[in-house]
Protein backbone atom coordinates (compact mmCIF):
# COMPACT_ATOMS: atom_id res chain seq x y z
CA UNK A 1 0.00 0.00 0.00
CA UNK A 2 1.14 3.14 -1.16
CA UNK A 3 2.06 6.30 1.30
CA UNK A 4 0.17 9.26 2.17
CA UNK A 5 2.07 11.85 2.90
CA UNK A 6 -0.19 15.25 4.10
CA UNK A 7 1.62 18.23 2.49
CA UNK A 8 -1.30 18.91 -0.02
CA UNK A 9 -3.80 19.40 2.61
CA UNK A 10 -1.50 21.24 5.10
CA UNK A 11 -0.70 23.86 2.89
CA UNK A 12 -4.41 24.07 1.99
CA UNK A 13 -5.56 24.67 5.39
CA UNK A 14 -2.57 27.23 6.06
CA UNK A 15 -3.33 29.08 2.99
CA UNK A 16 -6.84 29.44 4.07
CA UNK A 17 -5.67 30.83 7.30
CA UNK A 18 -3.48 33.49 5.58
CA UNK A 19 -5.88 34.41 3.27
CA UNK A 20 -8.06 35.08 6.06
CA UNK A 21 -5.38 36.87 8.11
CA UNK A 22 -4.54 39.45 5.47
CA UNK A 23 -4.29 43.06 6.39
CA UNK A 24 -3.45 41.67 9.95
CA UNK A 25 -0.44 44.17 11.55
CA UNK A 26 3.23 42.30 11.87
CA UNK A 27 3.22 38.76 12.41
CA UNK A 28 -0.33 38.38 12.90
CA UNK A 29 -0.55 38.25 8.74
CA UNK A 30 3.02 36.53 8.20
CA UNK A 31 3.45 33.68 10.48
CA UNK A 32 1.12 31.01 10.59
CA UNK A 33 0.83 29.90 14.28
CA UNK A 34 0.05 33.75 14.83
CA UNK A 35 -2.66 33.76 11.83
CA UNK A 36 -4.17 30.85 12.96
CA UNK A 37 -4.72 32.29 16.80
CA UNK A 38 -6.26 35.43 15.65
CA UNK A 39 -8.21 34.69 12.86
CA UNK A 40 -9.83 32.03 15.72
CA UNK A 41 -10.47 35.30 18.24
CA UNK A 42 -11.54 37.40 15.04
CA UNK A 43 -14.04 34.78 14.31
CA UNK A 44 -15.19 34.40 17.91
CA UNK A 45 -15.33 38.44 17.72
CA UNK A 46 -17.32 38.31 14.55
CA UNK A 47 -20.15 36.32 16.00
CA UNK A 48 -20.45 37.49 19.31
CA UNK A 49 -20.37 41.11 16.89
CA UNK A 50 -23.42 39.96 14.73
CA UNK A 51 -25.52 39.03 17.73
CA UNK A 52 -24.50 42.51 19.72
CA UNK A 53 -25.61 44.83 16.28
CA UNK A 54 -28.96 43.57 17.17
CA UNK A 55 -29.44 45.29 20.72
CA UNK A 56 -27.10 47.93 19.70
CA UNK A 57 -29.77 48.62 16.79
CA UNK A 58 -33.06 48.62 19.37
CA UNK A 59 -31.17 50.37 22.23
CA UNK A 60 -30.39 52.81 19.09
CA UNK A 61 -34.71 52.73 17.80
CA UNK A 62 -35.45 53.00 21.53
CA UNK A 63 -33.39 55.89 22.98
CA UNK A 64 -34.87 57.65 19.68
CA UNK A 65 -38.75 56.70 20.57
CA UNK A 66 -37.97 57.95 23.82
CA UNK A 67 -36.17 61.55 22.76
CA UNK A 68 -38.90 61.91 20.94
CA UNK A 69 -41.97 61.21 23.40
CA UNK A 70 -40.39 63.20 25.52
CA UNK A 71 -40.49 66.06 23.04
CA UNK A 72 -44.44 65.16 22.88
CA UNK A 73 -45.06 65.46 26.57
CA UNK A 74 -45.03 61.55 27.10
CA UNK A 75 -42.45 58.46 28.12
CA UNK A 76 -40.95 55.79 25.99
CA UNK A 77 -42.97 53.37 28.38
CA UNK A 78 -45.66 55.44 28.85
CA UNK A 79 -46.15 55.74 24.89
CA UNK A 80 -45.37 51.49 24.32
CA UNK A 81 -48.16 51.24 26.80
CA UNK A 82 -50.59 52.92 25.35
CA UNK A 83 -49.81 51.65 21.76
CA UNK A 84 -50.32 48.35 22.69
CA UNK A 85 -53.27 48.64 25.19
CA UNK A 86 -54.99 50.43 21.77
CA UNK A 87 -53.64 47.55 19.73
CA UNK A 88 -51.53 49.80 17.60
CA UNK A 89 -48.60 47.14 16.05
CA UNK A 90 -45.76 49.05 14.54
CA UNK A 91 -41.93 48.07 15.39
CA UNK A 92 -39.43 49.98 17.16
CA UNK A 93 -37.41 50.19 13.99
CA UNK A 94 -40.37 52.11 12.41
CA UNK A 95 -41.53 53.97 15.02
CA UNK A 96 -37.83 55.38 15.37
CA UNK A 97 -37.97 56.18 11.59
CA UNK A 98 -41.18 57.91 12.23
CA UNK A 99 -40.07 60.11 15.12
CA UNK A 100 -36.92 61.27 13.28
CA UNK A 101 -38.32 62.04 9.47
CA UNK A 102 -41.80 62.64 10.30
CA UNK A 103 -42.57 64.54 13.46
CA UNK A 104 -45.84 65.57 12.84
CA UNK A 105 -47.08 61.90 12.04
CA UNK A 106 -45.30 60.71 15.09
CA UNK A 107 -47.22 63.08 17.48
CA UNK A 108 -50.79 61.21 15.75
CA UNK A 109 -49.62 58.43 17.03
CA UNK A 110 -48.40 59.87 20.63
CA UNK A 111 -52.19 61.52 20.22
CA UNK A 112 -53.60 57.86 19.56
CA UNK A 113 -52.08 56.11 22.43
CA UNK A 114 -53.10 58.38 24.93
Amino acid sequence: MARIKGAVNAHKKRRKVLKLAKGYFGAKSRQYRAASEQVARSLRYAYEGRKMRKRDFRRLWITRINAAARLNDTTYSVLMNGLKKNSVTINRKMLADIAVNDPEAFKQIVESAK
